[in-house]
């Protein structure tokens, strides 16, 4: 993966993206078309995961047949949506190592202000993907990526449903090597940093909590 930007236009993607905009669709619709959608950008996120070959036996014969290699990859979730994504990510691929990074933004200075970080060990060995619905004005992403950097890790991949023009603009200055996976590239963002059209705001579609 060398693009900076790959946008996924598969059309179930973007059916299931659809309805998850709709301003009527419910608390238990979203989350289940997020963990979904999820498994459908996974199938692109990880496209170019190493792999190596194993001798198994079949019914039929002995051969020499495709696996992944290197250690587990690591998901890493910014809370608290990026929850949805990693769930529906994890049923595809179980044996994932799993971080968090808490970070939440200042509704005035619209800077991200972290309160959690966890992530698993030897980052620098396992490809990172980190997770979370929404890239807007990227300052989240940016801080998110630079802790994990800081952690150790080389190899990191950014997964999104929605990304705004402002916040691709604003990962690919702060981080250039960091690809971005999307289902959708937005309008723009409005005055309180939220990507319109967008979908509001994806933590509380996802629990209720609005």
């Amino acid at each position: 993966m060398t693009e900076h930007l790959t946008h996924v236009k598969h059309p179930l993607v973007q059916h299931k993206l659809t309805l998850m905009r709709r301003k009527e669709t419910s608390t238990a619709g979203f989350r289940q078309l997020l963990r979904e959608i999820s498994q459908l950008l996974a199938y692109e996120v990880t496209r170019n995961l190493p792999m190596t070959t194993e001798r198994i036996e079949t019914p039929m014969q002995m051969m020499d047949a495709p696996v992944l290699d290197g250690k587990k990859l690591v998901l890493v979730s910014i809370l608290r949506a990026g929850n949805g994504l990693m769930d529906g990510i994890l049923e595809l691929i179980p044996s994932a190592r799993v971080g968090f990074v808490g970070l939440y933004r200042d509704e005035e200075t619209l800077q991200p202000v972290q309160y959690y970080f966890k992530v698993p060990q030897s980052l620098e060995d396992r490809m990172v993907i980190a997770v979370d619905p929404m890239l807007a004005t990227g300052n989240s992403s940016v801080a998110a990526i630079d802790l994990l950097k800081k952690a150790g890790a080389t190899n990191i991949r950014f997964l999104c449903l929605l990304a705004a023009p402002e916040g691709i603009a604003r990962m690919k200055e702060a981080h250039p090597d960091v690809p971005i996976v999307t289902a959708a590239v937005d309008d723009c963002l409005n005055e309180q940093g939220y990507i319109v059209p967008g979908l509001g705001d994806a933590g509380d579609r996802m629990f209720g909590t609005k």
